[in-house]
């Protein structure tokens, strides 16, 4: 099989500019949401495993990796960036997989466009949880004010975007909120979404709290039965995309061949 040769560029969006990369080819379209801070460089080891039996497209959202900042980092802005850089590769269906943050994009992309979607693979994120309320609120804002003085050294990592403390925190309060409502979105889903779960603890939360966020998705499992956990994995949050990275490439094939098995029997 021929390697894809990769492109990449600015892709002008809204008041932005997002850095896209697209392998091309003729393979299954895979296109990956990053974690809230993070840019395209965690999906490497996924993206090297899987290799050129599909077309690999990535991004980095606004103020993240190589894009321009913006003056809305909301998360319909980061919906509408999804739209965009499958307009500009002229994709029409492609399997969605996210990250944490990314991972709830995807749910929430793949509901609004349910015939653009092969699959979602969600890695260790989309789970109805979240802190709400006035409390909630500030218990996050107060979280990035002390880590504010971390940023610059967080950002070449890909855990920090070019924005405030602030920003960041309204980023993380916009989806703990989305994420505390999810359960109905999940149960309605009428395509695969399969997860790859983490183990342990994470930044800003505890062993027992980050179990407590996974087992909010077990009645959601028991309502739809399009929705499973493909792997749960010895590595935490942080370090699932680097030390699992074949749970995630596996749980992507599954999509692809159960698309393709549907494929046959259609036809």
């Amino acid at each position: 099989m021929t390697r894809n040769t990769a492109t990449s560029y600015l892709l002008p969006v809204d008041d932005t500019a997002l850095a896209v990369t697209d392998t091309g080819g003729s393979g299954t379209p895979v296109i990956y949401l990053n974690g809230s801070y993070a840019d395209t460089k965690h999906w490497r080891h996924v993206i090297a495993e899987l290799g050129p039996e599909f077309r690999h497209i990535t991004f980095d959202e606004r103020a993240r990796g190589k894009s321009k900042k913006s003056a809305d980092y909301s998360f319909e802005a980061c919906l509408r960036d999804i739209d965009a850089v499958l307009e500009a590769t002229g994709v029409r269906r492609a399997i969605i997989v996210g990250w944490s943050y990314g991972a709830l994009l995807a749910v929430h992309w793949a509901d609004r466009n349910p015939d653009r979607v092969i699959g979602v693979v969600s890695v260790d994120g989309a789970m109805p949880y979240g802190l709400t309320g006035e409390e909630g609120r500030e218990q996050i804002r107060k979280l990035f004010r002390r880590m504010r003085f971390l940023m610059p050294v967080a950002r070449p990592l890909g855990l920090a975007a070019r924005m405030s403390a602030d920003q960041h925190a309204e980023i993380n309060i916009e989806a703990n909120e989305l994420h505390a409502a999810l359960a109905p979105l999940l149960e309605r889903a009428s395509h695969p979404v399969r997860y790859v779960l983490a183990t342990g603890s994470n930044l800003g939360g505890s062993e027992e709290v980050m179990a407590a966020v996974r087992a909010s998705l077990d009645p959601v499992l028991e309502h739809n039965p399009r929705i499973v956990v493909s792997a749960r994995v010895p590595s935490n949050h942080s370090h699932l995309l680097r030390k699992d990275f074949r749970a995630v490439a596996e749980a992507v094939r599954a999509s692809a061949a159960a698309d393709d098995q549907q494929v046959k029997t259609v036809g």
